[in-house]
């Protein structure tokens, strides 16, 4: 045993066993964290993506629930079917909401960008999307029922309207992050299934996405 100046003995027969981990040691560690990472960063992706859009729903719902409280204080009565004739909802809710692209009945620009993010009008009632399905995802949507105005607001998010006749149809949709982003998935009011195949399931899911604290986080 040696003693250097005043300090603590050293231990000779320690030389050299000190060492740092090896190649074998640190590929396990790092294929370890990579294991881990693939199986928890889905999850973690999903769970951002479902509370923008959460986030994002309830932004849009407030807004168009002020628009029509707007309209019935201005007006003393409320914005239903019976008193809105043919082409006339889009006007009204243009005239209370920050407007960023009026995009006509569909895509009617020379702008390509905005051909893009304005859905293509069609009168073909036969005709479907190949953007939008139904909430499970089994099925296309007719393109009529976007075809009575649509129009993009300041945050992105675009507004298509159905709106037939007086006393007819009357649906407002929103995609909330805009036609070319994802899941573009339908969710406004008559069925919320799981199961169905219908060209209108999803359009019942408003509601529950209201009243279930847990609606969003069961989004896939």
């Amino acid at each position: 045993m040696n003693y250097r100046g005043g300090g603590a003995p050293e231990n000779s027969s320690l030389k050299g066993k000190e060492k740092g981990f090896t190649l074998a040691e640190v590929l396990i560690t790092i294929g370890i964290i990579g294991l881990v990472a693939a199986l928890t960063l889905p999850a973690l992706i999903n769970n951002n993506r479902n509370k923008a859009l959460e986030t994002a729903f309830k932004k849009n719902y407030s807004a168009i629930s002020q628009v029509l409280n707007m309209y019935y204080a201005q007006n003393g009565e409320r914005l239903t079917p019976e008193y809105v004739g043919p082409h006339e909802l889009k006007p009204i809710l243009i005239k209370y909401m920050n407007v960023l692209h009026d995009c006509g009945w569909g895509a009617e620009h020379t702008d390509e960008e905005l051909k893009k993010a304005c859905i293509p009008y069609s009168p073909d009632a036969t005709k479907r999307s190949q953007v939008y399905k139904n909430f499970n995802g089994t099925n296309t949507i007719y393109l009529t029922l976007f075809d009575d105005g649509q129009f993009i607001l300041n945050d992105g998010s675009l507004i298509l309207l159905e709106n037939v006749s007086a006393g007819g149809r009357l649906y407002i949709s929103v995609d909330v992050n805009g036609y070319l982003k994802n899941p573009n998935r339908l969710a406004n009011n008559l069925y919320c299934s799981k199961t169905s195949t219908s060209t209108l399931n999803g359009a019942g899911c408003t509601i529950k996405a209201i009243n279930e604290k847990d609606y969003f986080t069961k989004l896939h």
